[in-house]
């Protein structure tokens, strides 16, 4: 226990707060947060001067949850942790990643399990954090961790251990017993390890049903109807600031009765808008077309008893702007609706966000703190060629100072993110909706059409709120139009959330060299622009950030390739190709991977695994082959160091091909498909396709004259 004496020495111990006293201490809080404080009295502490992140939620601490009894020790031991910094030597025990202050959210998540600890001593007519003595922690810590997650009981561990730790830097220690776990080791207090985890690596990827529409509709949103929304919302804004503006007159009252009276007479629906769920004339959109002020409106139509006609007829409020976005051939739009403008604007800024999220690698804080001129034009090159885009951005995780603080406002990357022309012009799009500087996804911003000051960019909760509103309206425009196969269907694994994007992304990387179109773009844009790991440091220390994921999925993709190529050759098919016989061994040695938990060591293992040069399966159907990769033999061209091919660049001749009969047979069925089509093409273009077709046929002919069974290989 530290004694008073002893804390006048010690750089770590905080003087006792007064009831006076900031929650915050100032030196914690960075000049440009301007959050209001607290005071240590008030019974709710703000945590927002902590925060500096855009996409954080903005915490607080509730005291009235606390017992009585126990409140002084909870609040001081909080406010030491608050304020106060956990001793270099208390961090060397617990590895790496211990940090001597943790994020507002971490700290949030401690007190209310203090909480929950003060609850339990209560119940049990304890008095106060001294009586929780070695055998009290073992009955308490047996009772919380039932039914817990192994991950999720070491985290509490180590939050209660926290909590003995801050109240020995306090200047009053309450005298709280070292929790036995800390002393004889954790392991022996969690419950068994039962493959459960919640790292990002156990995240399901999107189906590819789900996310080939879903990419195609927000890219259709950006590319397409974006002009049309930014038009019909800015004539929305000029009617309601003219309906604002309008002074009633004899003039404007006559206008307002012809266009509502006319309409009334000959049985025509009235212009209505829905309003807190009901139904009525659109006072808004009326007064500005016809001239009349709201008042005037108000006064009218209540005379007429017009707004129940709204109710049994209710019709559009068409905006005087032209419609160029189509989707196929047609328009996607006869016209936009005075009310639907909003609707579209939310969609809009939701489809650029969805973008921005999958076609970079982002984790989804790096993307909500993205600001407007992140990504500038970049100057031609001397030669004139055009130069990539680059994203400046901040990245969050694990950010600290140079002290083991954690760091709210996180830092910039050190190696800026490479954007292709979809996520170019879905920045282009969001800097439209913001002003210069401002966060691309302001909450404030796009809270449409209110605008109201919210805090930061939007938050997780709302932006996958607008991703499942963006997908019923994706389903019931693709109705509309007549396309149901361009419908979003319903994910197997649930709802689509922003951190399934990022995964998604190294799924497809690793296991979809070709077909949807937007697969095809993410997969050129990640291997060319990262394999060579220009950007592997990702901008902090000892981060893989997106390759240790990719890794990962290229390694089971490569394991699954290996296992049906041994499911085949058992089957009894044939191989052929100049890398057959390396093909066997590799099928051979390569352990089949069976599950999806993957264990945080696997990223290393991985990576370990893929640098086998010669013996990695890489599967290619597009180009009907495998690819026992051997850097020196292909003819893709890929970079220095790399350990993977580039398989959109697959080339005839390559001494690392392999072929099976499943995929000479698939050959010839392509070579069918494309005789069909020449049979409907012009002459010029249909020569060619009959050109491919052949070279198809020949490649299956081939196979079929040169393909050994594995064991004459082996």
């Amino acid at each position: 226990m530290t004694t008073a004496l002893d804390s006048w020495n010690d750089p770590y111990v905080l003087p006792l707060p007064s009831s006076e006293s900031p929650v915050v201490l100032p030196q914690w809080i960075s000049p440009g947060n301007t959050h209001p404080n607290a005071r240590y009295r008030e019974a709710v502490w703000p945590l927002a001067p902590l925060i500096d992140n855009p996409g954080t939620t903005l915490f607080k601490i509730d005291w009235t949850g606390c017992p009585a009894l126990f409140l002084v020790e909870m609040k001081l031991a909080t406010w030491t942790m608050i304020n106060g910094r956990l001793r270099p030597t208390y961090l060397q025990e617990r590895g790496v990643r211990a940090r001597a202050r943790s994020s507002a959210s971490d700290m949030r998540d401690t007190c209310n399990e203090w909480i929950r600890l003060a609850n339990w001593l209560h119940e049990r007519l304890f008095t106060g954090l001294a009586d929780c003595t070695e055998d009290v922690w073992r009955a308490y810590i047996s009772e919380r961790l039932a039914g817990l997650t192994r991950n999720h009981a070491a985290r509490t561990c180590a939050r209660l251990t926290d909590l003995w730790a801050f109240d020995s830097l306090s200047a009053q220690p309450c005298g709280i017993a070292r929790p036995p776990w800390d002393i004889e080791g954790v392991d022996d207090f969690l419950p068994a390890a039962d493959g459960s985890s919640q790292r990002e690596n156990s995240i399901e990827p999107l189906d590819p049903q789900v996310l080939g529409p879903l990419l195609v509709w927000a890219i259709r949103f950006v590319e397409d109807f974006a002009d049309d929304i930014f038009a019909a919302w800015d004539e929305r804004r000029r009617l309601t600031a003219a309906a604002a503006a309008n002074r009633g007159t004899a003039e404007s009252l006559a206008t307002l009765s012809e266009f509502l009276l006319t309409r009334v007479q000959a049985g025509d629906p009235l212009p209505a808008v829905l309003c807190r769920n009901q139904l009525g004339l659109a006072r808004v959109y009326i007064s500005a077309r016809t001239g009349a002020s709201l008042a005037q409106f108000d006064s009218f139509t209540q005379q007429r008893g017009l707004s129940a006609l709204a109710t049994e007829r209710p019709g559009p409020c068409p905006l005087q702007v032209p419609i160029a976005g189509r989707v196929g051939e047609i328009p996607w739009r006869e016209y936009i609706d005075f009310e639907e403008a909003t609707v579209l604007m939310r969609h809009l800024g939701t489809a650029a966000a969805i973008i921005c999220l999958y076609l970079t690698g982002m984790r989804p804080q790096e993307v909500q703190g993205l600001r407007s001129g992140c990504c500038p034009d970049p100057e031609p090159a001397a030669d004139g060629t055009p130069e990539r885009h680059l994203i400046h951005s901040q990245h969050y995780k694990n950010v600290t100072d140079d002290d083991g603080n954690h760091v709210s406002a996180g830092e910039e990357r050190t190696v800026p993110w490479v954007a292709i022309s979809p996520v170019v012009r879905a920045i282009r799009v969001l800097e439209r909706m913001v002003p210069e500087g401002e966060l691309l996804l302001s909450s404030a911003h796009h809270d449409i059409p209110w605008q109201r000051s919210y805090h930061g960019a939007l938050k997780n909760s709302a932006l996958n709120k607008r991703i499942e509103k963006f997908v019923r309206w994706v389903n019931r425009e693709a109705a509309s139009l007549g396309l149901p196969d361009q419908a979003i269907p319903q994910d197997p694994h649930g709802s689509i959330g922003m951190s399934r994007f990022r995964r998604t992304l190294a799924w497809h990387i690793a296991r979809r060299p070709g077909g949807l179109i937007a697969l095809a773009i993410q997969y050129g844009h990640m291997r060319t622009a990262l394999d060579a790991r220009t950007s592997s440091g990702y901008g902090s220390r000892s981060r893989g950030g997106i390759h240790s994921v990719l890794d990962i999925e290229t390694a089971l993709a490569a394991a699954d390739t290996a296992a049906r190529l041994r499911d085949r050759m058992n089957a009894g098919e044939k191989i052929s190709g100049p890398a057959a016989r390396r093909a066997v061994t590799a099928a051979a040695t390569t352990p089949r991977f069976e599950g999806r938990i993957v264990p945080r060591t696997f990223a290393k293992k991985a990576a370990k695994f893929l640098a086998r040069d010669g013996v990695v399966l890489y599967d290619n159907p597009d180009a009907f082959l495998i690819c026992a990769f051997k850097h020196d033999n292909a003819l893709c061209e890929p970079e220095p160091g790399a350990t993977a091919p580039r398989q959109y660049a697959c080339q005839t001749g390559c001494g690392n091909a392999v072929r099976t009969d499943t995929y000479a047979r698939q050959a010839r069925e392509r070579a069918d498909e494309i005789d069909q089509l020449a049979a409907a093409t012009p002459e010029k273009i249909a020569r060619r396709l009959r050109l491919n077709a052949n070279r198809l046929r020949e490649i299956a002919d081939t196979h079929d004259a040169t393909a050994q069974p594995a064991k004459v290989l082996a």
